[in-house]
């Protein structure tokens, strides 16, 4: 794992792309002043062998004897650049060289860099054979002064510009910096502080905003799970103390084998209420992540509202409600049957023990294209509509007064646990109540799928 820093990598990193930037540049720079300044010499070279050819042509056809053209080549000669050199040789043995091998010039022609250009035509009835050559030196020079002054610049903009990347890199990074002082003082006990925004509009601002809302989802969450700890303490410290309260009673002196047996169904009833409410707890605490992974089929709503009207059926037979159900078309929707089942057992239960004696139930199956729907609906006394907000959330219930049997009432966990299965299975779980106008509870899909085939369902 490297050790080095994002500002010492991103430094790094921006030498060499610059280093490898500006090599780049000065070789094509280089290449072009030197293919320019060949050209140059080139194109001089073939203006001076057509003038040397026009005049050697003239010549030709005015004098008479070698020696005449001799001189008067040797004098055209003199206006030619003092590097150049020139060789004609003729069919018929005519020689001319310049400069001649008796004047002092510049170093031997083996030891100096040299362009040439060659030319052959006819003049008087003589094939003549030019070669005209120039030293590059000048040009070879310029392009060493060039290297000299590229490679001597060179790493001094490396070395400036690595010093402005890290000034650069310090000030971009700077907003980092910050952001990770202000996350290692937040903790457990002060997640409602929040990572300051650098206002860059960039990257770095939205990492920063990213984190806030993680922050506060997790805030909540802590706030959530600390709620649901107390509140679940307090539930549980109630059955708790009765039963150990009744225990204490009992051995405290003898008793009569009634009086034990009322003791032992009084701490059988608690341990069953505690449970049931242990269970729901633990449903609770697992629904999130359980519940996403839990395999889905094709689930007919109608088959099982009536499997769970008749689960239901004595409980409501015992408290003289009665469950009717209007079933509807057949509807499939891709789901988990038993947490299905279980979110339908708890909206009906919850109707039940709401409801006076004498009154119905209405389980209703309703179908809207690819969006089906239950609802249930009683005939109690309704909800407040200061607690609709709240009947969600765990643990929370509303006035004491709306249920009929004080020992019905339950913990509070119920639609907690009807609202998570709903949002599951991608379904809302909504609520319409009035006091004294009874309550509806209405799930609805949107995962309808089409009916299986009966011989696959069969077998």
């Amino acid at each position: 794992m490297s050790r080095h820093s994002i500002r010492f990598r991103l430094t790094l990193w921006y030498s060499l792309a610059l280093a490898i930037a500006l090599g780049l540049f000065g070789a094509l720079m280089w290449l072009s002043m030197r293919r320019q300044l060949y050209r140059e010499i080139d194109s001089a070279l073939a203006t001076r062998a057509a003038r040397f050819e026009a005049y050697v042509v003239h010549e030709s056809a005015e004098t008479s004897t070698a020696d005449q053209l001799q001189d008067e080549l040797e004098e055209f000669s003199q206006g030619l650049p003092a590097s150049d050199i020139a060789d004609l040789s003729g069919s018929q043995g005519f020689t001319f060289h310049f400069p001649p091998a008796s004047r002092p010039t510049l170093p031997a022609t083996a030891t100096r860099p040299m362009r040439s250009v060659e030319r052959t035509f006819v003049a008087d009835g003589e094939t003549f054979r030019l070669r005209l050559s120039t030293s590059t030196e000048d040009a070879r020079h310029t392009l060493g002064l060039l290297s000299e002054l590229l490679f001597g610049l060179m790493p001094v903009a490396i070395a400036i510009s690595c010093l402005v990347g890290i000034w650069l890199s310090r000030r971009a990074l700077k907003p980092v910096d910050d952001v990770t002082r202000a996350a290692r003082s937040i903790g457990i006990d002060n997640l409602s502080e929040r990572l300051p925004l650098p206002g860059t509009g960039d990257e770095l601002q939205r990492l920063t905003e990213t984190w806030n809302e993680m922050l506060t989802r997790l805030d909540g969450a802590v706030s959530t799970l600390s709620q649901f700890a107390a509140d679940a303490s307090h539930e549980l410290r109630t059955p708790l103390a009765v039963i150990r309260t009744s225990a204490e009673l009992a051995l405290r002196r003898a008793r009569t084998p009634e009086e034990y047996r009322d003791a032992i169904l009084g701490i059988e009833e608690e341990s069953e209420r505690m449970g049931k409410l242990v269970e729901n707890l633990l449903y609770l605490a697992r629904s999130e992540a359980r519940l996403a992974e839990l395999p889905k089929e094709p689930v007919d709503l109608r088959l099982l509202a009536e499997q769970a009207t008749r689960e239901l059926g004595s409980v409501a037979e015992a408290r003289g409600v009665r469950i009717r159900v209007v079933p509807g078309d057949e509807v499939f929707i891709a789901g988990n049957r038993p947490a299905l089942e279980r979110l339908l057992l708890v909206l009906l239960d919850n109707a039940v023990k709401y409801s006076p004696a004498g009154a119905d139930v209405v389980l209703k199956l309703t179908s809207d294209g690819n969006s089906p729907a239950l609802s249930v609906h009683d005939f109690g006394p309704g909800i407040a509509p200061a607690d609709l907000p709240h009947i969600f959330k765990r643990f929370y219930r509303a006035d004491p007064s709306r249920t009929t049997n004080s020992a019905t009432a339950g913990f509070g966990l119920g639609l907690a646990i009807a609202e998570a299965i709903a949002t599951a299975h991608n379904a809302t779980l909504d609520v319409a109540s009035a006091p004294g106008a009874g309550t509806t509870f209405r799930v609805t899909f949107s995962n309808a799928v089409p009916a299986p085939d009966r011989l696959a369902l069969t077998a």
